[in-house]
């Protein structure tokens, strides 16, 4: 069995005692602050059906402009700027969503920036695949959510 001795507890007591006695005014301090000042309401989150298609939509627009201006593809500016048209008339003043669609078309743009750092003939058939892709989704969310 193990063997306590009460006159270690009485010095052990004491100092848990003095430590509450001495936190008490400062937690009392605590309670007479100020409330804090009015912060600014967040937004409302504001969620559309297609936002998951559209997010993609922006990655793939972000991967064909950086494979059309690496391979010096003509009107290769037209995907960034098909992208900024996209973000005004979608996002408007909704600031989360059209942070989400620019770092879609960014994580789009770098995932083949890391890759192809010459225009390939691997890079050509990947600019055609997600121009397809690209007109599939556009098309998909068109007539289903269009009006």
């Amino acid at each position: 069995m193990l063997s306590v001795s009460t006159t270690c507890m009485i010095p052990v007591r004491r100092v848990f005692l003095s430590l509450l006695v001495l936190a008490g005014p400062t937690m009392a301090q605590g309670k007479n602050t100020p409330p804090p000042q009015e912060e600014q309401i967040a937004p409302p989150i504001v969620s559309v059906p297609y936002d998951d298609k559209l997010a993609r939509f922006a990655e793939v627009l972000g991967s064909v402009h950086y494979l059309r201006t690496l391979c010096k593809a003509p009107g290769g500016d037209e995907w960034r700027n098909g992208m900024q048209q996209l973000l005004d008339s979608e996002t408007g003043n909704e600031q989360l969503r059209k942070e989400k669609l620019t770092a879609a078309f960014n994580r789009g743009y770098r995932a083949f920036a890391s890759v192809y750092t010459d225009c390939t003939p691997a890079a050509i058939v990947a600019e055609e695949r997600y121009r397809n892709e690209g007109a599939t989704l556009a098309t998909e969310i068109t007539s289903r959510f269009g009006n």
